[in-house]
């Protein structure tokens, strides 16, 4: 295989040109006249100026603002107005770093602005702004990265006029809890075209953006590493008489202004964004995009794939019930046993979980022996044991939530949060990480379970500074955050940390930086529960993307096989088939036991490195031709799973999968998992015949293994 390329080089002069370059990845930026501009990107591996005396760089004048980034201090920008200081390239934990150092001749700020390669084709940026005055200044606009992405000569490639058709872009079109995950790609019309997440909608949509040149055959992605408001912006700007057309782009970061109030001396570090390029379709893509999360946010760390269990306040959570439950999911082959929310609530009001948020001590009257009883017993079943905290939160019945008040958000209108706890604060932050400490110290802790349920416009409170200027709280309750957890992973290494924020509601990458994996929803009814799978695994790796089996009102949508292979092709996570009080029902346990022994020998081993192949990516699409196909293979094409999953609108039991982690050359042992049935045929075969499945009814499945010989 050919060793990863990655390079950055810079041209002096009048015009610096400063080039990046990772697997295939070309982009470039120059500094003309004192404002840093996008110049362009390949695909194909070549320098934009490869042929020296005729660049490819694209014309700035087709651009109102080709600025590489957009940043407004106290009403200003300062896109414009630099000066050149330095550039640095260095090596980096996984390939190189290079910082431009620039500074404005318009306000005493200097940028740095930081680009990291590793291989991928896949680059991250972020910025450092350093406020050189004797006062405060106000940032008030925040492009991460922006400027044109390309110009086409339309009559090069096609005779037609269609511009609505030359561009598509893909995202998660649902913002709403337990829509997670939904994909659509969209035509890209010839205006100023936004994809919102958090701030101006709701919290359960992943950022994550794809532009697909539909003439070309590349594809741009992106993702913002960020918790709080954010948006990706397309102005695509063409006319059906033209031969030409134009787009530019945008990733910011979005919140009430000032986002940031920066003091005098500071330097303020903005969020990342992660931006991609491949010639190819969106299973290249997002096999790029994973590696380059496992390389750079994940630093290559094991995913801990431990099959997760657990019982919240769906159940009594007695003492003698949990025992009950932790022996039934020992025997379904679990691994950790999580006591989730109401563990703090007196007997009976465990369904009031979070009015007793913020208390975070085990209820003496539910457990008169303490929770390490829990603990002890799990760990006496060889399981390791888990507890679900929700630190962000602050219920009524907590003893800081009269006695401190203003330790909750407070919005535009002065409005106190019913229960937000609000992180800008030095004394909420050092209270929350005591908490945890304590917590996990003191319980026995080998899995901590993170969740936040709250409404995502708590997110934008505002404070006064002090300064005499009002701050929005979000980007310094979310830096806050990410510290809290980075801090405890490293100081508590052996621990297993998993998000969650009232399911999905906020996976994304920086705060994935300090979690092992993440619940990406609440939601596991079919077919929703399908497509979350389905969208979220483009957007993370399916090793950090949690999936539950059975619970949380699953078992009235779907077939028995379906609840459980939603989840054998990612994270595992077990939840109880029957009652406390009755015995297992015998059929559905021998299926969870040879499911889970699959996963455990035949799946786990290869997740953490495979590639993932999404044949029905469009939600829509896929919901009208009624099934969903979701493959992972390993990297080395020895092995594989598909599932294959049919959905209420299923006109046929009949579906052909073509498989694509197959290598042509090698022979296969195929093995359908519905009937036990195996075969052999040649990896060639498979991917140009395809394997034919038939699945009994709709909301149903069949899961799919193979082998190389």
């Amino acid at each position: 295989m050919t060793e990863k390329f990655f390079d950055i080089y810079y041209k002096s002069g009048d015009v610096p040109n400063f080039c990046y370059r990772s697997g295939m990845l070309v982009y470039e930026e120059k500094l003309y006249n004192g404002a840093l501009i996008s110049c362009g990107y390949n695909a194909a591996g070549y320098p934009l100026d490869v042929l020296s005396n005729f660049p490819s760089h694209l014309d700035r004048r087709n651009y109102t603002e080709p600025f590489a980034f957009n940043i407004e201090i106290d009403g200003r920008s300062i896109d414009y107005g630099l000066r050149f200081v330095d550039f640095k390239v260095d090596k980096a934990a996984h390939g190189v770093h290079s910082v431009l150092e620039l500074e404005s001749l318009l306000l005493p700020i200097r940028l740095y602005v930081h680009t990291l390669l590793d291989g991928t084709q896949m680059f991250t940026r972020y910025i450092e702004i350093e406020n050189l005055s004797d006062k405060t200044v106000c940032l008030s606009r925040l492009s991460l990265i922006s400027g044109a992405l390309e110009d086409m000569d339309i009559d090069r490639l096609t005779s037609s006029r269609d511009v609505s058709s030359l561009y598509s872009y893909g995202c998660f079109t649902d913002d709403r809890w337990g829509r997670e995950g939904e994909f659509e790609w969209r035509p890209l019309n010839t205006e100023v075209t936004c994809v919102d997440t958090r701030y101006n909608r709701d919290r359960f949509r992943h950022p994550v953006i794809f532009l697909k040149n539909n003439l070309m055959g590349k594809l741009w992605f992106a993702q913002i590493a960020w918790s709080g408001g954010c948006r990706f912006t397309f102005d695509y700007n063409a006319k059906a008489e033209s031969a030409s057309s134009h787009i530019s782009f945008k990733a910011e970061i979005l919140s009430h202004n000032p986002m940031y109030v920066i003091n005098s001396g500071e330097m303020f570090t903005t969020p990342e964004v992660h931006v991609g390029l491949v010639h190819g379709g969106v299973d290249d893509a997002v096999n790029e995009m994973h590696a380059h999360t496992r390389k750079t946010v994940f630093g290559n760390e094991v995913a801990s794939l431990l099959v997760g269990a657990g019982m919240g306040a769906e159940h009594d959570m007695s003492i003698e019930t949990s025992k009950r439950f932790i022996d039934n999911l020992a025997e379904m082959g679990a691994e950790v046993f999580i006591v989730d929310a109401g563990w703090a609530c007196p007997p009976g009001l465990e369904t009031h979980w979070g009015d007793y948020n913020g208390i975070n001590i085990a209820n003496a009257q539910r457990y008169p022996n303490g929770l390490e009883e829990i603990a002890d017993y799990c760990h006496a079943k060889g399981l390791k044991f888990g507890l679900w905290v929700d630190i962000d939160c602050m219920g009524k019945l907590a003893p800081e939530y009269d006695k401190n008040p203003d330790w909750r958000v407070k919005n535009i209108f002065g409005e106190q949060s019913g229960n937000f706890v609000d992180y800008s604060r030095e004394d909420t932050v050092k209270w929350a990480e005591e908490q945890l400490v304590r917590i996990i110290n003191d319980y026995k802790i080998d899995l901590l379970r993170i969740d936040c349920n709250v409404d995502y416009k708590d997110y934008f409170g505002i404070r006064d500074t002090g300064y005499g200027i009002n701050e929005c709280t979000s980007i310094r309750h979310f830096n806050a955050v990410y510290g809290i957890f980075q801090r405890l992973k490293a100081r508590f290494p052996d621990v297993v940390f998993e998000n969650c924020a009232g399911g999905g509601g906020r996976t994304d990458l920086g705060m994935m930086k300090a979690f092992n994996h993440t619940w990406v929803s609440d939601c596991q009814c079919a077919p929703h529960s399908v497509y979350i799978t389905n969208g979220m695994t483009m957007a993370l790796p399916p090793e950090r993307v949690d999936r539950l089996f059975a619970g949380m009102g699953c078992h009235s949508f779907g077939s028995f096989d379906l609840h459980m292979r939603n989840t054998m092709l990612t994270h595992m996570s077990l939840n109880v088939i029957s009652p406390a009080a009755t015995q297992m029902n015998s059929q559905q346990l021998g299926f969870v036991k040879h499911s889970t022994d699959v996963y455990k020998n035949f799946i786990r081993p290869f997740l953490p490195t495979c590639k993932v192949y999404h044949h029905t990516p469009d939600t829509l699409s896929a919901e009208k031709n009624g099934f969903i196909v979701l493959e992972i293979a390993a990297d080395d094409k020895s092995k594989g799973a598909i599932g294959v999953f049919s959905l209420p609108l299923a006109a046929t039991n009949n579906c052909r999968v073509f498989v694509k982690g197959a290598d042509a050359s090698r022979n296969y042992k195929i093995t359908l998992d519905n009937s036990g049935a195996s075969y052999y045929v040649s990896g060639s075969n498979l991917m140009q015949n395809g394997i034919d499945i038939s699945i009994a009814s709709q909301m149903s499945s069949e899961l799919v293994l193979y082998q190389a010989e």
